[in-house]
């Protein structure tokens, strides 16, 4: 497979969309797209009509042609859905969804790195976050089926998933180990996924693509080389002041007078344990310049993973709104303020928010929205009294998740994140009496690079000057 100096981040919601990921590829560098709610962003992108028919252009070459009819019936809308009328929903997916879900999630998997791969020999990635696992298994096996280079997990400690990737392969079932809250010593929940039957019209073995956890510690680096049931080709080494989601700090949680988490030596990672693993490896976090690609080189590194400075070019898909608000922050004497908050995420984990007017990283707008959690990605399960299972979130209802068992301080300054997120792309849910849900942007710390790529505002800048502005070693 080619190398890479460059791999584009698999940010957000959409944001990390086929298009961002197609032209990086085509530069010969690692073009990644998004998993996260990709289902989601499917069906609603169809209810809008699919502007420039890509969409159905790609489920027209899904081996499953009855899934894809199924689909188009169910949500596309020709010429698109009424302003100000909601978005029909689609299943949750749990411990134990219905086959018309999975088929849902393998199928918009499979849009989305098909799209990104047409019309090149480029290589293409597909990112997920291991925090969400109830639709990751057959996220992977959709992204496998059209071709996916590079499988990238994020969030969590991905040790199964090598092994769920040559199952999946093999056209044999793959499962992972769920973990439940509140669950009773020695009690063990599993996710299954058994590709035969789910879709029709397939011949295994399918390719194998290269599997890249995202690590922030030696510790986790080391035991996913040495005890995963399967080949780990390479590592992703994320520090904390990259965008999105966080590993939380080592040790005690101690916050600053800001009331972000303060990360201290032990969360700095030791390049010289990691060369001695002996599997390629690339930084994260703040390396957006020719000087601190050469000086990862320099360290060992095959290269450097790069979020922000994508997430605000005009490939990205990023409200275009939004876009320009951000690089207009950028821009100005002052450098944008961003928070790395370590309650907005249901999840626990720490969250980097972008200040920004008229978004929910403001107090009075956060109060102002209705909780509630309709879309439910970022979910938790935990286990009733008779062994089954329920699931609830932090950022919902305040008594809806005290009444399945949760503790009311869990739900303080949460944050529903699907919600914003789909709103980030112009794809947020519109509410009674016409309200829409707001944005939230997360994006990393040194935003010193959009000031350097963007000469104004409105015109912005692309994923190729983003390239060329790395590469000029």
């Amino acid at each position: 497979m080619k190398s890479f100096q460059i791999i584009q981040g698999g940010m957000g919601i959409g944001v990390s969309g086929w298009r961002l990921a197609r032209t990086v590829s085509m530069q010969g560098q690692l073009g990644v797209v998004s998993s996260t709610a990709i289902d989601l962003l499917m069906v609603r992108k169809l209810q809008d009509g699919d502007s420039g028919g890509d969409i159905r252009r790609a489920l027209q070459v899904f081996p499953d042609q009855a899934v894809a009819g199924k689909i188009l019936e169910r949500y596309f809308i020709d010429g698109g859905k009424a302003d100000g009328v909601p978005y029909a929903a689609k299943p949750m997916i749990g411990d134990r969804p219905g086959p018309f879900a999975l088929q849902l999630v393998v199928a918009a998997n499979f849009v989305e790195v098909y799209l990104a791969k047409e019309g090149h020999d480029g290589c293409v990635g597909s990112n997920y976050l291991h925090k969400i696992q109830a639709p990751l298994l057959a996220g992977l096996y959709g992204a496998m089926l059209a071709g996916v280079d590079v499988v990238i997990v994020g969030a969590g400690i991905p040790l199964e998933i090598p092994a769920a990737i040559g199952a999946l392969c093999r056209g044999e079932k793959a499962a992972l180990t769920l973990p439940v809250l509140d669950s009773e010593k020695g009690s063990v929940h599993k996710l299954e996924l058994d590709p035969v039957g789910l879709i029709e019209g397939l011949e295994f073995p399918i390719p194998r693509p290269r599997f890249f956890p995202i690590v922030s510690s030696v510790t986790l680096a080391s035991m996913l080389v040495k005890k995963c049931a399967g080949e780990v080709d390479g590592l992703i080494l994320e520090k904390p002041v990259a965008g999105g989601h966080n590993a939380p700090p080592r040790g005690r949680e101690t916050l600053n007078e800001a009331g972000e988490p303060v990360y201290g030596p032990r969360d700095e990672i030791n390049l010289e344990a990691i060369r001695k693993l002996e599997v390629p490896f690339w930084l994260a976090g703040a390396y957006a310049s020719p000087e601190k690609l050469r000086e990862a080189k320099n360290e060992g590194a095959e290269g450097v993973q790069i979020g922000s400075a994508f997430a605000f070019c005009g490939e990205s898909g990023l409200r275009p709104d939004l876009k320009t608000k951000a690089v207009e922050l950028c821009l100005r004497d002052d450098s944008p303020s961003v928070f790395k908050d370590p309650k907005a995420s249901p999840t626990g984990f720490p969250f980097q928010v972008l200040k920004m007017e008229g978004t929910l990283s403001e107090d009075d707008v956060y109060a102002g929205r209705e909780r509630r959690c309709d879309l439910g990605y970022l979910r938790e399960p935990f286990e009733k009294e008779n062994g089954t299972l329920g699931w609830r979130c932090k950022a919902e209802d305040v008594d809806a998740y005290v009444k399945k068992g949760g503790d009311l301080s869990d739900t303080v300054n949460r944050k529903c994140l699907c919600n914003s997120l789909m709103a980030n792309i112009g794809l947020g849910q519109v509410r009674a009496e016409g309200i829409e849900e707001l944005p939230l942007i997360t994006c990393g710390e040194d935003l010193a690079v959009v000031r350097e790529l963007a000469v104004d505002a409105e015109n912005g800048y692309s994923a190729t000057k983003v390239l060329d502005h790395l590469l000029s070693v």
